[in-house]
């Protein structure tokens, strides 16, 4: 037989995904799931060959662009040894039947939105983005079920032809539902929790082939440890989650001194049902955003001018130069800062309010830190800040810093697990895609976070190695018991997984394609 390489070097993907109507169980109609109960037994009479054979119609040629990953930011690279295309559970199944005879790695990924290597490796690579269906949605109900390959985007048009909406959500739309399952991903509001708390049932795929039905009273050990899982439990095939009425919201926009934010801050987080804060450190000032609920006519706003001609193309200018006249940094986080000054308020679709412009690639990172903890993670982190800019040797940060918040939770792995939540992320800009220094600003914002108990964003890049994560994670030991028993060979072991959770000495740069400042 021929090697794994030559084997692969001639494949194609030719098949398309079949589009579908979800079933509205308003209307009393079933979906017929695939059986729990399908194993690896099913391949005993195939050969490898063919295999690799059945596999060709959905495997990315090693010569197409596709064949090489990365990330939104372009931070991390990859070019796995194969990447596959799957339409169905049954080529899932055929996949993890390949790499169980090859003794391969393998890792579901979506859209790769992630700015860390969470998503990569080099051996076999499943996309999802084509197990993309909405397979059952009820109004009366208020839920839904669909393949974890959909995105968010095409969730919101999905749910809107039934007068729903998902009750909070992040910053953007585009990536997979189960890539926000995976990461514990967050919108804001002291008394919403992380997204994936509203998933009521997943169907996994296990590495041995089965698939199982999971939720909290139904194999709930492999349901904790898939919710906030990073990926480790197997493949997420559907998600079942509970959604709301359609709403619009309604945000009012100020902007304070960083100092009276600060000190109002507990009571200013409380005076919205979705506050969001930004941070512009140049400025010392901090724009605060606060969304509600409201039957109020839409009213979206906007202004080309500023916020496209000046806000976007201006401001990216300014930092593109900042990477050789650093005091230009400076002058676009104030230029942003003046730009975001006034009262405004609009009036949109929630989802339209919830997601914001990340308006270029970057590097990020975000830590949750309990809300008790906050003011003073805050002043202390200030200090540093302030004493940087206003020293000529100093660094020069972009802006702005993102404070948001969320309620506690009982997941096992969720960064807000057991507390009321305030997450902070910084960011550097990638202006026109070109590199900015960026490690020191992170390592002292890391250190600083990390000693007022603050937890990582499971999607961010960060070098927290198991001693410090069970510290932080009371369940910890229970999802490793998880993932020996789901998965003993390893199979869903990527670099991240083995770096992170088994405490390997694993390069947090091995997917860095140069050495970054």
């Amino acid at each position: 037989m021929s090697s794994l390489s030559s084997s692969y070097a001639g494949l194609s993907s030719s098949s398309s995904s079949n589009s579908s109507q979800p079933t509205n169980i308003d209307d009393e109609r079933q979906y017929a799931g695939a059986s729990e109960n399908s194993s690896s037994s099913r391949f005993a009479g195939r050969s490898t060959e063919e295999l690799y054979k059945s596999l060709q119609a959905i495997t990315v040629p090693s010569s197409s662009p596709r064949a090489t990953f990365s990330n939104w930011a372009k931070t991390y690279f990859c070019k796995p040894l194969a990447v596959f295309e799957p339409t169905n559970v049954e080529e899932c199944a055929a996949i993890l039947e390949l790499a169980r005879r090859e003794g391969k790695v393998v890792r579901a990924v979506g859209v790769g939105h992630s700015p860390s290597d969470l998503a990569f490796t080099n051996e076999f690579m499943i996309r999802m983005t084509r197990m993309n269906k909405m397979l059952e949605i009820s109004t009366e109900k208020q839920y839904f079920k669909a393949e974890a390959g959909i995105t968010l985007e095409d969730l919101h048009g999905e749910l809107a032809r039934y007068n729903l909406a998902f009750s909070c959500l992040g910053s953007i739309s585009e990536q997979t539902l189960g890539g926000i399952i995976t990461t514990a991903t967050h919108g804001t509001g002291i008394t919403f929790p992380v997204i994936c708390k509203a998933v009521t049932e997943l169907q996994v795929l296990l590495a041995d082939g089965s698939q199982v039905v999971c939720s909290r009273t139904q194999n709930s050990d492999i349901f904790n440890a898939t919710l906030s899982g990073i990926g480790a439990t197997g493949i997420i095939l559907t998600v079942t989650m509970s959604v709301e009425p359609a709403f619009r919201l309604k945000e009012y926009q100020e902007t304070l001194p960083i100092e009276e934010f600060v000190g109002s801050m507990h009571k200013l987080l409380r005076s919205a049902q979705h506050p969001r804060f930004w941070w512009f450190p140049a400025a010392g000032t901090v724009r605060c955003c606060y969304a509600n609920r409201t039957t109020e006519a839409l009213s979206p706003g906007g202004n080309w001018f500023y916020d496209r001609l000046v806000g976007y193309h201006a401001i990216q200018l300014l930092l593109f130069g900042g990477r050789f006249v650093r005091s230009l940094n400076i002058w676009a986080g104030r230029l942003a800062a003046w730009l975001a000054t006034g009262k405004t308020t609009i009036v949109n679709q929630s989802h339209r309010i919830f997601n914001v412009d990340c308006r270029y690639p970057q590097h990020t990172t975000e830590w949750a830190v309990p809300l008790r903890n906050a003011e003073a993670c805050i002043r202390e982190f200030r200090t540093w800040i302030e004493g940087e800019i206003s020293d000529p040797s100093g660094i020069r940060p972009h802006f702005p810093i993102e404070v948001r918040f969320s309620a506690g939770d009982d997941l096992w792995m969720s960064p807000s697990h057991s507390e009321e939540t305030c997450w902070i992320g910084i960011v550097q800009f990638k202006p026109y895609g070109f590199n900015v220094p960026y490690h020191k600003y992170f390592a002292h914002f890391e250190q600083v976070v990390f000693k007022h108990g603050g937890r990582p964003h499971w999607a961010k890049a960060h070098e927290m190695k198991p001693d410090d994560l069970r510290r932080l994670y009371p369940r910890f030991d229970d999802f490793r018991g998880v993932l020996e028993k789901v998965d003993p060979k390893g199979m869903f072991r990527n670099e991240y997984v083995r770096r992170h959770i088994l405490g390997e000495d694993i390069d947090l740069r091995v997917f860095k394609p140069t050495k970054s400042p």
